[in-house]
């Protein structure tokens, strides 16, 4: 798959409800799995992760962090507040215990957390983008720099371009019935929903199916997608990259190291890259 850095409050990671509702149907469908997660060599390397209870804690933080901007932002009820809902459910879909989502949501009063987007120029000439909350502008952005300067990354006006802002819907790979529903299938059911791609990837371990759509669609694919009898676990916005960058084995490797001691930030809460 995400000098200069926006400090605007976007709500790319709380997903505003969109009200606008757009008909896509004859938008054209493509089905995709070879450049995920698992499945080629890029993805090989930048999965090797820091060890899994050290990077449970660390997410279970991040989504802390998140619950209480929400709740600061939209109250702390998240049937009234659906960027709250959203991450509730996200907090469900990884496990988050219930004492550490309610604590969240206690403190979101206090939350002085603010959004910060950093667009970056990798190695090998590969963009990434760096979502970040964080209660200090001036600590994110020196640990931020720190961190490009060790690994090879440059702040770099122009790697937004590199993506596309899309809707993107998160669902199991076996259907309400429990049977498997395999990318062929998939791709019928992104055509009635009004989807724009389907892809499969590998998430904890288990492979999931991604549809991705227009933003002003999302709430309606998602919709779409529950009355097909599929079982969606995850929905919100995503950057997608339009243009991907192959990298030398060297570069992979350098590229693999930035992305993971971002990944390794406390503040850091998504990364986004654009190599093939």
């Amino acid at each position: 798959m995400s000098a200069a850095f926006s400090l605007t409050r976007l709500n790319v990671l709380f997903r505003r409800q969109l009200l606008a509702l757009l008909d896509h149907s004859n938008c054209p469908i493509h089905g995709s799995c070879a450049t995920l997660a698992g499945h080629n060599k890029w993805s090989k390397v930048k999965n090797v992760k820091i060890p899994k209870d050290h990077e449970r804690a660390l997410l279970f933080q991040k989504l802390s962090m998140m619950i209480r901007v929400a709740v600061k932002e939209g109250g702390p009820n998240p049937q009234l507040n659906s960027n709250l809902a959203g991450i509730i459910e996200q907090c469900r879909s990884k496990n988050m215990p219930k004492s550490s989502i309610e604590a969240a949501i206690a403190g979101g009063e206090k939350a002085k957390s603010s959004y910060l987007l950093f667009e970056v120029r990798g190695p090998g000439g590969c963009s990434l983008l760096i979502e970040t909350l964080t209660d200090n502008v001036n600590r994110t952005s020196h640990e931020i720099h720190h961190l490009l300067n060790r690994y090879g990354g440059l702040i770099s006006r122009g790697a937004r371009h590199c993506f596309e802002k899309k809707g993107i819907i998160t669902v199991s790979s076996k259907d309400q019935s429990g049977s498997p529903v395999y990318l062929e299938r998939a791709l019928e059911l992104a055509i009635e929903a009004g989807a724009e791609d389907v892809q499969e990837q590998e998430d904890d371990e288990k492979m999931v199916l991604k549809f991705i759509c227009a933003v002003p669609m999302l709430h309606k694919v998602r919709k779409n997608l529950e009355s097909q009898g599929l079982c969606p676990f995850s929905s919100g916005l995503e950057y997608i990259p339009t243009v991907n960058v192959q990298l030398s084995d060297e570069e992979m490797v350098q590229a693999s190291q930035l992305l993971n001691a971002l990944q390794d930030s406390l503040d850091v809460v998504q990364v986004y890259d654009n190599v093939a």
